[in-house]
């Protein structure tokens, strides 16, 4: 069971955290890293090899994972040259990917089980499996419809719901072997060509604990509630953090 977490990024929107961290080891708690929950998490679902795809302030992460023994795992890396968004990194690491593999971002918070949104994504025989999340969004306005210059209907600070992709998906390896290494290509631009050749990817909704720490506020609210998520994020014990 293979995963490949994408640890590249910059981080931009969580500065002045990711200014000397690199944002998968941003501490959680004081105490663990946001990359040492997921690989803990993952070690316990089964998962046996990670791949990390690593450029900004990737000598660290390097430093801190090492070869994976300590997390139960084999652990190997992929070194951007240039970014290559969050597909792109895997069209340099065909020949070392198996036929169905997990790929995920390297900063969430969850309690997916990341082994069943795997052995889904097999069993559908999709191109590409996105784990979903219901999110409601209150819009502050009165919202118009407007026809011909006249307006048909009008809702009060409606509330929208909207199913959004968590991160984590399933993926084939047929599914990326026609692009060409070293292409910049992002996750929506997999989801809009699979739609555009009627290769429709297979939703797996979930309804359990879900935050994408990409803001200052999310990593605060991460802070906030960690003790009391820890139990639920990290259901065996785990070694203390390093």
């Amino acid at each position: 069971m293979h995963v490949v977490i994408m640890a590249g990024g910059k981080g931009v929107r969580l500065r002045p955290y990711t200014s000397t961290l690199p944002k998968p080891l941003v501490p959680i708690g004081d105490s663990y890293a946001i990359l040492e929950i997921v690989l803990h998490q993952l070690a316990s679902r089964g998962f046996t090899h990670a791949t990390l795809a690593i450029n900004h302030l990737g000598s660290l992460i390097r430093a801190f994972v090492g070869d994976g023994s300590r997390f139960g795992l084999h652990v190997d890396y992929l070194e951007e040259q240039v970014p290559l968004s969050t597909i792109g990194p895997l069209f340099g690491m065909r020949d070392r990917l198996p036929e169905h593999f997990l790929v995920m971002n390297g900063d969430i918070l969850t309690d997916l089980n990341y082994a069943d949104l795997l052995q889904t994504h097999v069993c559908s025989g999709a191109p590409l499996t996105v784990a979903t999340f219901r999110r409601q969004v209150k819009v502050d306005f009165g919202v118009l419809s407007v026809e011909d210059e006249r307006v048909v209907e009008f809702h009060e600070k409606p509330l929208l719901d909207y199913q959004v992709s968590m991160g984590v998906y399933g993926l084939s390896a047929r599914t990326i072997a026609s692009y060409p290494e070293g292409l910049a290509f992002g996750f929506d631009q997999l989801v809009l060509d699979l739609l555009e050749r009627g290769q429709s990817p297979a939703s797996y909704e979930f309804d359990g604990y879900w935050l994408d720490i990409g803001r200052p506020e999310d990593y605060d609210e991460a802070n906030r509630r960690f003790e009391s998520l820890k139990p639920m994020l990290l259901p065996v014990p785990v070694p203390e953090p390093v």
